[in-house]
């Protein structure tokens, strides 16, 4: 059985790659001309090149696989031209979609987020069910990620597309090498560029137990229904002050009002604008994403799935661990 996986030149996708290759998998990974293989290089897996907005290149990616994994996606908080979003993570996602249903793929897993789910006002753990529609999606990250999982949710009921969709909270972990926004968060801390928090939280796990969530996803979840990989819901103060406890920096001094936040997201925008490159260290939309605790259960993915993540804590040892010896900055 000969899978293939996109985005393997990224965090997530790496790490499932790298555990399907663990497991003996016969891997495919389909790469962009342009992309990093650090993240992959020392495995054996065929690589193949393509490009989601190029449907040729996609028919011969998938051409004699009967698995798929897709897990490319633009993962970016801020971006200058926002329809890049949507063409890499919407059009992308239903292109590649549609050449599994021409090319018969057997088995489909669909790698969403918890972006596209429903948040509690009163802070209290959301999970697959809870209420939701695109008014909700804040900024054009969780609106493009909301977008792709509707289409791919129409080609399963109308289409008979195979697939299962996996939605994975916050990983943390080894092998995060652009890094993500919350990677970048961790990076920040560990180098003391962080003296103040705001009153929000995050669900945070182990990259490499999204990875064999992806697995057990593929082996025993149900056609059309989605999963969410998480682990453990912590305060962004906790999250912080763990951070010094394991580098032995200093924790959080103060808490900050989100109207400063905001405040300070206008000028960091406004400033990377003037000179016309780089990227904020705060942006608007991760500070309206604040105003909510981003807390998940991931009850179904344990009980129907066998899905047993480690504690949170470990995630952020190994992700500081990996940071500190690729001397990240």
């Amino acid at each position: 059985m000969r899978i293939l996986v996109t985005g393997s030149s990224g965090f997530v996708g790496a790490a499932v790659v790298r555990y399907l290759v663990s497991r003996g998998a016969d891997v495919r990974v389909m790469l962009r001309a342009s992309s990093s293989t650090a993240n992959i290089d020392g495995l054996a897996v065929e690589r193949v090149t393509g490009d989601l907005l190029d449907a040729e290149s996609l028919a011969a990616a998938v051409a004699g696989c009967d698995s798929l994994y897709h897990v490319a996606a633009d993962y970016r908080l801020w971006v200058r031209d926002p329809t890049v979003l949507y063409r890499t993570n919407v059009d992308g996602s239903i292109n590649l979609m549609r050449a599994a249903l021409a090319k018969k793929v057997r088995r489909v897993v669909y790698t969403s987020s918890v972006a596209t789910l429903g948040l509690h006002a009163d802070g209290t753990p959301a999970n697959e069910n809870s209420p939701v529609d695109l008014r909700d999606m804040v900024g054009h990250y969780k609106r493009s990620k909301y977008l792709a999982e509707q289409a791919v949710q129409e080609l399963i009921r109308d289409e008979g597309l195979p697939a299962v969709i996996v939605n994975p909270s916050t990983p943390l972990g080894p092998g995060d090498v652009k890094p993500t926004p919350t990677g970048q968060m961790v990076v920040d801390a560990m180098n003391g560029r962080i003296p103040a928090y705001v009153d929000t939280g995050m669900n945070l796990v182990h990259v490499d137990d999204v990875a064999a969530g992806h697995v057990l996803a593929f082996e025993r979840g149900k056609i059309g229904e989605r999963y969410i990989l998480g682990s453990e819901n912590l305060t962004l103060k906790d999250i912080l002050r763990s951070i010094a406890e394991i580098t032995g920096g200093r924790p959080p001094l103060f808490r900050i009002p989100h109207a400063v936040a905001m405040l300070m997201a206008y000028v960091n925008e406004g400033a990377v604008r003037a000179v016309g490159k780089g990227t904020p260290r705060v942006s608007i939309d991760s500070v309206k994403m604040s105003r909510k605790k981003m807390f998940f259960a991931c009850d179904k993915a344990k009980d129907e799935l066998g899905f047993e993540p480690r504690p949170a804590m470990d995630a952020l040892r190994d992700a500081i661990d990996w940071f500190d010896s690729h001397d990240m900055k």
